[in-house]
């Protein structure tokens, strides 16, 4: 007998999230859905620890579109207090990956095996794919991009992060780089005889403590370019004036300005500051697909509300490859990378629901 759809969705659910899989440490889980992929489904092609499952062995055959569902296996590294099997809270399931996204991973799997393709406007792919919370080159769909020419000509994909049900447009892009400023040392009672290093860091974090986000748009919706520092070091010991301080700036930029721009507005900002940068990472912004007929189509069909992704996801990987993407999954995005993290089973099914009255004819 099958179950019903919400116990099925969440019985799913915490099968994913009782295969821990933090990041770096997806294999155990990869080998799972790769033994269920290829149980069920033709075409199955797999790119280090991830996976391409094609639901429909001729998709694209009678021009029909393809639409892809995506989502990472990965988790943050797990809380020491989170150890251990998924456990019920009243409707929630409590777990490590819940929210982001094994959640999101088990409305695809449903997807894939309970809608028919007769009564489908469009065909199906599954990518799920490894090392997504780790640096963008690190990160496994790229290439799972750049061998699986099946996902080519894609019409639409969407990745099933934690949205709160909601679908987010476009993502903004994210820089991040070390900058290091110098000094010479001496000691702390006698600072004059040297220059220190900390200090001349101070007047960049007073010009980004005081500078305004730089507003703008995409498919008229608005997104905000913010930089901040997250991280600060300096000093070799408590009495001696520090010579080096390095602080991590992550630019966040919108749409329209492309990685090389960004790289060179954090050089002039160091310019002027005088220190050194070093890009340690760069990912590029996503545009908002809004009047993507696809996307008009899971809006209106499925009621759902849209806003923008201030923040930064594998859409923009996926555009970059020419493949139009959104985001739209059940879990919480306040959840995300939480300790005690939680997804409620209601959200689960109702992204499900969405999605079945996007696909269906």
């Amino acid at each position: 007998m099958t179950p019903p759809l919400a116990e099925a969705l969440a019985a799913r659910t915490e099968a994913l999230c009782a295969v821990p899989s933090p990041i770096g440490e997806e294999k155990p889980l990869c080998d799972a859905l790769e033994a269920w992929a290829r149980g069920r489904f033709a075409r199955v092609r797999r790119v280090e620890n991830s996976l391409v499952v094609r639901v429909d062995p001729e998709a694209g055959a009678a021009g029909r579109p393809l639409v892809v569902l995506c989502g990472h296996l990965d988790t943050v590294p797990v809380h020491a207090e989170d150890r251990g099997p998924p456990r019920r809270e009243g409707g929630r399931i409590v777990a490590p990956g819940s929210s982001d996204m094994k959640s999101g991973l088990a409305v695809a799997m449903e997807l894939a095996e309970r809608l028919p393709r007769e009564a489908r406007i469009a065909d199906l792919a599954l990518v799920l794919y490894s090392r997504e919370e780790g640096p963008y080159l690190e990160n496994e769909l790229g290439p799972v991009l750049e061998r699986s020419p099946e996902l080519r000509g894609t019409a639409l994909a969407i990745c099933l992060e934690p949205t709160d049900g909601r679908l987010a447009l476009g993502c903004v892009g994210s820089l991040h780089a070390t900058l290091t400023f110098t000094g010479r040392a001496a000691h702390s009672a006698r600072p004059w005889q040297g220059e220190n290093a900390v200090h001349r860091a101070g007047a960049l974090l007073a010009e980004l403590a005081s500078r305004a986000p730089r507003d703008t748009t995409s498919g008229g919706l608005p997104f905000r370019e913010v930089m901040s520092v997250t991280r600060i070091e300096g000093g070799r010991a408590r009495n001696v004036v520090p010579d080096r301080c390095t602080l991590n700036l992550n630019f966040r930029f919108a749409h329209g300005r492309s990685v090389e721009d960004a790289v060179q507005e954090v050089e002039e900002l160091c310019r002027r500051f005088g220190a050194s940068a070093d890009v340690t990472d760069r990912a590029p912004s996503c545009p908002a697909f809004v009047e993507h007929p696809l996307v008009a189509r899971l809006r209106d069909r499925a009621g759902l509300a849209v806003e923008p992704k201030q923040a930064w996801t594998d859409v923009a990987r996926l555009a970059s490859a020419g493949i139009p993407a959104v985001n739209f999954g059940p879990g919480a995005t306040a959840q995300a990378h939480q300790r005690g993290e939680w997804v409620e089973v209601a959200a689960i099914e109702a992204a499900w629901r969405a999605l079945e009255r996007f696909l269906i004819a």
